[in-house]
């Protein structure tokens, strides 16, 4: 899950100066999860934009605006209303306005409606947490299931620093220092002896950037 939260009015208007019509793309994954970019967003921000003397093309939320090939169908299935459309807005993720601008055929400009924030799971009492920072080398077999290089306000490997007191961050006193819990759930599970292994620092080889991996053609 990718959470997202929607740029300011004020700041989608700037970006739209000089343009008057305007075509909307929100997503039916993450987005419409974290309620930035579903049906409900979209037709908000369609009023908003319409009193503030805008022309809507159009609105469509595809199922996940990240992948290709739904992008592709969203055009074709709108392309005559994408054909008399001068800018479009698109409230998803950094990757999901990406494939929206890498399939634009119609030479529209492409406008992001979100930031991006951060990958999460979504918690028993339905909030957004992010546990993890794709490191490419994952050790939460060491550390009981915690992950430090996220959980760590400064993804510290071999256990606390000085500033923890209480079991809380010296960054955020309302947030858990992640070395106690870990301390924590080892000690409940008989694995203290973890603690004396060695963690040495991350091999940023293994996460390099822009990240890639092909599985061949797409049945998506």
């Amino acid at each position: 899950m990718i959470i997202t939260k929607q740029k300011s009015r004020e700041d989608i208007l700037k970006m739209l100066e000089g343009k008057k019509k305007v075509f909307l793309i929100g997503c039916g994954d993450c987005a419409t999860t974290c309620k930035t970019g579903g049906a409900e967003e979209m037709q908000q921000m369609a009023d908003f934009l319409k009193a503030n003397g805008k022309e809507i093309t159009g609105a469509i939320v595809p199922d996940v605006t990240c992948v290709t090939a739904q992008a592709k169908v969203a055009f074709a299935k709108n392309k005559e209303a994408l054909k008399n459309t001068e800018a479009a807005v698109v409230f998803a993720c950094g990757s999901g306005i990406q494939c929206i601008k890498d399939n634009d055929r119609f030479g529209m400009a492409v406008y992001p409606g979100c930031d991006s924030l951060f990958a999460s799971l979504i918690d028993k009492d339905g909030s957004f947490k992010e546990v993890c920072s794709a490191c490419g080398e994952c050790l939460l077999d060491l550390t009981e299931g915690i992950c430090p290089v996220t959980r760590c306000a400064k993804g510290l490997l071999n256990g606390p620093c000085g500033g923890q007191n209480k079991g809380k961050c010296e960054t955020d006193r309302n947030k858990d220092c992640a070395w106690v819990l870990i301390y924590q759930k080892l000690k409940e599970k008989g694995r203290l002896s973890d603690l004396k292994k060695y963690l040495p620092p991350k091999d940023r080889h293994k996460s390099p950037k822009p990240g890639a991996l092909s599985l061949g053609p797409s049945k998506v």
